[in-house]
């Protein structure tokens, strides 16, 4: 069920991106498995470029192990996070699901416009990509800084910081006098 459900979704990602279906046609027949703990999913690639749920008779020619956590950095587009990802199988066709990982892009101005019209589909969908992970990060950080200074004082403030050092800094100073002092105490004698 799950499978089939992919398999929609990645012919409706490969049909918004309709340049990729020439790029897996030279894969027509080769079968892909991507594992995904608790899943596992394999799909082989038909003739037109489009893919469909590979049989269990059909042998793997690549393999693809994403630990869950990689697949919100992989949503993001992290370069980084593909090196993490463990492969084997046919190099080429490893090369081409890597590529098309980093290249294929969701419509879904297209596909929300079906359901509110195009215009509010546009508006919609620049809010959300204004709203990015990154900016909500800053703003947690933000948030998370200002509780631990101001609500829960557990990580002091710049100014509490520097007045600090100030003070440890005339405290060595003034330990430093009164060792002088001792020791030309100490020679008197």
């Amino acid at each position: 069920m799950i499978t089939r459900l992919s398999v929609s979704a990645l012919n409706h990602l490969l049909a918004q991106n309709s340049w990729a279906y020439a790029r897996l046609m030279r894969f027509s027949g080769k079968t892909a498995r991507f594992e995904i703990a608790p899943f596992s999913f394999a799909y082989t690639v038909l003739p037109d470029g489009s893919l469909t749920e590979a049989n269990e008779t059909d042998g793997t020619d690549a393999v693809c192990i994403i630990a869950p956590s990689l697949l919100p950095r992989l949503a993001l587009h992290d370069e980084l996070a593909h090196a993490d990802i463990q492969s084997s199988g046919d190099a080429a066709l490893l090369s081409e699901i890597f590529y098309l990982s980093r290249n294929l892009y969701w419509d879904a101005a297209e596909d929300l416009s079906q359901l509110t019209g195009d215009i509010a589909a546009e508006r919609i969908v620049q809010f959300v990509q204004n709203r990015t992970l990154g900016a909500s990060a800053l703003n947690l950080a933000q948030a998370a800084a200002e509780y631990f200074t101001e609500e829960q004082p557990l990580i002091a403030k710049p100014q509490q910081l520097s007045t600090f050092m100030q003070q440890v800094d005339t405290l060595r100073d003034d330990m430093a006098r009164l060792e002088q002092r001792i020791r030309r105490l100490s020679n008197k004698d």
